[in-house]
């Protein structure tokens, strides 16, 4: 039997599916959770600070350390149970433990995560959530009076979960504490398993709703920005017909434009990709908690819709009119190139006639030049031959008048033949 061997990560990849369960909780019961990340760059930021900074945390609770390098941890801290996660951009910590206080939302139960040390943390506090866990009343309309001691009316959302296995209210405001307040209410039987998870998806849809709402700051600043260049965009686009313009300065100065939006695209790109990839966790966290409306009051589906998804919206616009402009000044820059090659091709055309109109003057020229060549020669090649000639025309008694208008044609017809055997010789090579 031949022996099977396993890919290198087989067991690191198997063990990730279960590296990260979801927390057991039961009844009554609290948790705070908290989650932090760097104002920029977040993606690539140095995670040993991450990791740092939860040693500090462990280390003032006399907890186990541990190794360098991890994603995830979760282990003991005091009468609290922690669960640490590094993500892409952020770090989340959620601690949560038996019973409840007295005094609903009370800071005290948020001391687990000191002041000092939540100050300290890298970057800037994104999520702070505290929840209460209590059982649900055997008349779920008793609910209703501490629904409005603990939240705003107008925000406040209640709703069934998990088929009616408990009640979910919060109204997404930030208390005094600077914490964002959850009650559920669970039915008698609901098991810690089914409570934990209702717990970590309530402060995961917090995590991923600040998360994609980030890009909402960068899509406004966008807009100004996108407001300033659009007329000028569309008076240049305008232009292009106008011959008394150059094309070549409107090339040029729809080039600037056209890398300011460029630039525009690059630094806005990852943000706008990461909004709606956060945005689409978000609706698939309020899917899972599978909500029905509780005594008519607002559900979590309607807040997000009311609330939330305008300012998705908004991110999307801009993106999506960001895009536009490229495009736009990608084609608008096609045809003035277009038209720069060919104004340049009607100047190059002038160019060449010209070039042949000097070549023609310039060959008339040379058969000018080489009439008045013959003639010059032909002045002093008769001259030479009539000295030449002479002591033999005196000998035979012939006149030198005569002598000389006998040499002349011959004189003359022989330097053209030379001179135009010259040429040929010249154009051969």
């Amino acid at each position: 039997m031949t022996q099977t061997s396993d890919h290198p990560q087989r067991y690191a990849l198997v063990n990730e599916l279960h590296a990260r369960p979801y927390p057991k909780i039961g009844v009554p019961g609290h948790a705070v959770y908290l989650a932090f990340k760097e104002p920029r760059d977040a993606a690539i930021r140095d995670r040993a600070r991450d990791h740092a900074h939860l040693v500090d945390l462990l280390t003032r609770n006399g907890a186990e350390l541990p190794q360098a390098g991890i994603t995830h941890y979760a282990g003991k801290i005091g009468r609290h149970q922690l669960k640490w996660e590094s993500h892409t951009e952020f770090t989340t910590y959620l601690a949560f433990g038996p019973g409840v206080s007295s005094r609903a939302f009370d800071p005290a139960e948020t001391e687990i995560f000191p002041e000092n040390w939540i100050a300290e943390g890298p970057g800037g506090r994104l999520a702070a959530v505290q929840i209460r866990i209590e059982a649900l009343p055997e008349d779920p309309d008793d609910i209703a009076p501490l629904l409005g001691q603990w939240f705003v009316a107008e925000s406040l959302v209640c709703t069934w979960v998990l088929d009616g296995a408990a009640v979910v209210a919060g109204d997404f405001r930030i208390d005094p504490n600077g914490q964002m307040r959850f009650a559920i209410f669970a039915r008698p039987g609901t098991g810690p398993g089914r409570i934990g998870r209702t717990v970590q998806r309530i402060c995961e849809l917090e995590t991923y709703r600040a998360m994609s709402m980030l890009g909402l700051a960068r899509a406004r600043d966008l807009s100004k920005r996108l407001n300033a260049l659009d007329p000028k965009l569309t008076e240049l686009v305008a232009g292009m017909v106008d011959d008394a313009r150059s094309a070549e300065t409107t090339l040029h100065e729809l080039l600037e434009i056209s890398a300011e939006l460029e630039s525009l695209a690059v630094q806005h790109s990852f943000r706008f990709s990461a909004t709606g990839a956060y945005e689409a966790i978000v609706r698939e966290r309020v899917e899972s908690l599978r909500e029905s409306r509780f005594e008519g009051r607002q559900k979590l589906s309607e807040f997000m819709a009311r609330r939330y998804d305008p300012a998705v919206r908004t991110v999307k616009s801009a993106e999506a009119r960001l895009q536009q402009m490229v495009t736009r000044a990608a084609r608008a820059g096609e045809l003035l190139r277009t038209r720069v090659d060919v104004e340049r091709q009607a100047q190059n055309q002038k160019l060449l006639e010209s070039m042949d109109r000097r070549s023609d003057l310039q060959l008339r020229l040379q058969h000018t030049v080489e009439g008045l060549s013959v003639v010059a020669i032909s002045y002093y090649a008769i001259s030479v031959a009539g000295y030449l000639a002479y002591p033999v025309a005196k000998q035979i008694g012939l006149a030198k008048e005569i002598l000389m208008a006998g040499l002349t044609p011959v004189v003359i017809v022989l330097v053209w033949l030379m001179i135009r055997r010259i040429r040929k010789g010249m154009g051969g090579h």
